[in-house]
């Protein structure tokens, strides 16, 4: 078969048997049209070009549907795609006992000169507006009014759209002649509904598209569509759907695995936080400490092993926005965006330039942060230095027993845990293995709660987005370091190690973030936590060293920040669960439930090991009723 066919018998012949079989319909069809039939479905999104006319963008708006047609408009083509048409919707009602057509065009352009306008005579946007062309006869009730819900719902532009119902048109273009004739539709049980579509997404006088005004609305439409679908298939035929996700695309084009393999191989060629972390954190404290604290430390920094530049090269060399699928061009593109920030960072470690990109990538000290950090200081009881510790190698023979406990249950799971003689002390997950700090000194009752969190949260989710066909999952989707790190305290909390000493570190972090951005020196973030919050002199020497290192890092606000966003997701009933399929955030667990549902994804093979727990159900049942930072505080001093 040619790569653009015209539609003949054979053709039509073909496509109704692949079809029939409920596989793969993928053509090129003459003069620009185009066929995709993920499966046997008992809908098809039209959309057909105008004969001579300049409609950009409007397309796209469909080209990622499940079962979608596009044809061209002219009246020569009309026979070819009338018997296109008419031969899928006779087999796929007969089996479906139910059919709908929906076409989607776009609205004619006014004059220019009436472009709302502003009180000082700018332009306004255009609000976002649809209307759907149903006929007073034989129509899917139900269905027009989900459609014109679902399209109300969404917001654009910083408007909610408009959605009005036409009974008097016919559901097609202007000018053009119906695909299926009523005498046809009427005996196949066959629909039709018409959607035209304002086309905020280009310039309303030169018709340049707005590419990510067109990315969203094709997302937000297409979430309004699959509604609609599954509204018609209840109503109307022998299917029940699982979900509307499910009437999603099943099947991803190669396309869109080689970029993900591109972006995960860059993503995974550095490691941002080792090449931060400063190889000589002993002796600088040594060299502090000699010098009565009162000059700032200099710390050095592992060589780069990569170039920032030829990074940057091959990651805008990926074509992300060209993922027709709107759920995966939005993961990509997001990460591809964060991606850049980090190479930047790698490439100013050490300089005032660094700061700039950890505000962007890890956010700042909100007013509501700080407040809790504050709260918790006061409130937390502060650390027992009788307290017994265990070294890095005891430590990491505990961590080793936790990796094979999991190993056991998949041999997936392949990390390792090392001494490591270049990070003096603290744990650091890099790329599916624990490493630990050769000085690390950890409590024996905060043993387990680290072995949660390292273990049982960062390496779990690691391991179970490798599991997963998409790569980001196992590399972090774009943002995912505030939910993870939450998430691994929430861990802490559910095994009884969250204890006051360890909230006031937290809460530090914080604090002395907040001092990073207020412009204090090292000395002056140290001799306030030392002299007004208490904090032994190593202790406090460390919570500054990992804010103020490579050129000031806020990642460390993320650890409460990311507890509160974990606490506020249960309270509005979010599951933990699904927060461990892959390091991801909160806002991607409808996208993860999307792609589970459309079988891109798969349950993940672990589960953290921490909710067999006794006594774990009962505590998170709690949290989902609501609790607060300053009551968790209260449950972990009992």
């Amino acid at each position: 078969m040619p790569k653009s066919a015209p539609i003949t018998d054979a053709l039509v012949a073909e496509v109704v048997a692949r079809v029939s079989q409920d596989m793969r319909v993928r053509r090129f069809l003459a003069d620009g049209g185009r066929i995709h039939l993920d499966r046997r479905l008992p809908f098809l999104c039209v959309y057909r070009r105008p004969d001579g006319g300049d409609d950009a963008g409007t397309d796209h708006l469909v080209s990622a549907e499940t079962s979608v047609l596009h044809l061209p408009g002219d009246a020569r083509s009309v026979f070819g795609s009338r018997l296109l048409v008419k031969s899928l919707v006779k087999a796929l009602s007969e089996h479906f006992g139910g059919f709908l057509i929906v076409e989607i065009w776009s609205e004619r352009p006014e004059d220019p000169s009436h472009v709302p306008t502003a009180e000082t005579g700018e332009p306004l946007p255009p609000q976002p507006a649809f209307t759907v062309f149903a006929p007073k006869r034989r129509r899917p009730e139900d269905t027009v009014q989900t459609l014109l819900k679902s399209l109300g719902k969404i917001r654009l532009l910083r408007q909610r759209a408009v959605a009005n119902l036409d009974e008097e048109a016919g559901p097609r273009p202007p000018g053009m002649k119906p695909l299926l004739l009523a005498s046809d539709a009427a005996r196949l049980d066959c629909y039709s509904l018409g959607i035209q579509v304002r086309p905020v997404y280009r310039d309303h006088a030169t018709h340049e598209i707005f590419p990510s005004v067109l990315r969203a609305l094709r997302r937000r439409f297409g979430y309004a569509l699959k509604q609609t679908f599954f509204a018609f298939a209840e109503e109307h035929t022998k299917v029940r759907p699982e979900h509307y996700y499910s009437l999603g695309r099943r099947s991803v084009l190669k396309v869109v695995w080689e970029i993900d393999r591109r972006l995960a191989e860059i993503d995974n060629s550095f490691d941002l936080l080792l090449q931060a972390t400063p190889v000589n954190a002993e002796g600088a404290w040594r060299e502090f400490r000699r010098r009565r604290f009162q000059a700032d430390p200099v710390f050095h920094y592992r060589p780069l092993a990569v170039e920032p530049s030829l990074l940057k090269r091959s990651l805008y060399d990926v074509p992300a926005e060209r993922i027709e699928d709107p759920t995966l061009a939005h993961l990509f593109l997001e990460k591809q965006d964060e991606l850049g920030r980090r190479i930047t960072m790698l490439s100013d470690i050490g300089t005032p330039h660094f700061l700039a990109g950890s505000l962007q990538v890890y956010g700042r000290v909100t007013p509501e942060l700080l407040d809790a950090a504050r709260q918790l200081l006061q409130s937390a009881r502060k650390r027992n230095s009788r307290r017994r510790q265990v070294d890095a190698r005891t430590f990491a023979a505990k961590a080793q027993e936790e990796i094979d406990f999991y190993r056991r249950r998949y041999e997936g799971f392949t990390a390792t845990v090392t001494v490591r003689k270049d990070i003096y002390s603290g744990l650091l997950v890099s790329r599916g293995h624990l490493l630990v700090g050769q000085g690390t000194k950890i409590p024996a009752a905060r043993v387990d709660a680290l072995l949660q969190h390292e273990v049982g949260t960062h390496l779990v989710t690691f391991y179970n987005g490798q599991s997963q066909p998409l790569r980001q999952l196992e590399c972090g989707l774009a943002g995912f370091d505030e939910v993870q790190e939450g998430l691994a305290v929430l861990a802490e909390y559910l095994v009884g190690g969250l204890d006051g000493p360890r909230l006031r570190t937290l809460a530090a972090r914080v604090i002395a973030a907040q001092s990073l951005l207020d412009g204090a020196s090292f000395v002056d973030t140290y001799r306030a936590l030392t002299r007004e919050y208490g904090f032994p002199q190593r202790q406090a020497y460390t919570i500054a060293m990992r804010v103020y290192r490579a050129g000031g890092l806020t990642k460390d606000l993320v650890y409460l920040q990311g507890l509160i966003t974990i606490l506020g997701y249960m309270r509005n009933g979010g599951e933990i669960e699904p927060l461990t399929v892959g390091k991801l955030g909160a806002d991607h667990v409808p996208i993860v439930r999307e792609l589970t549902f459309r079988r891109v994804l798969h349950c993940p093979p672990l589960r953290p090991r921490y909710f067999e727990r006794p006594g774990v159900a009962d505590a998170l049942a709690r949290l989902r009723n609501g609790i607060t930072i300053s009551q968790l505080v209260k449950v972990s001093l009992k």
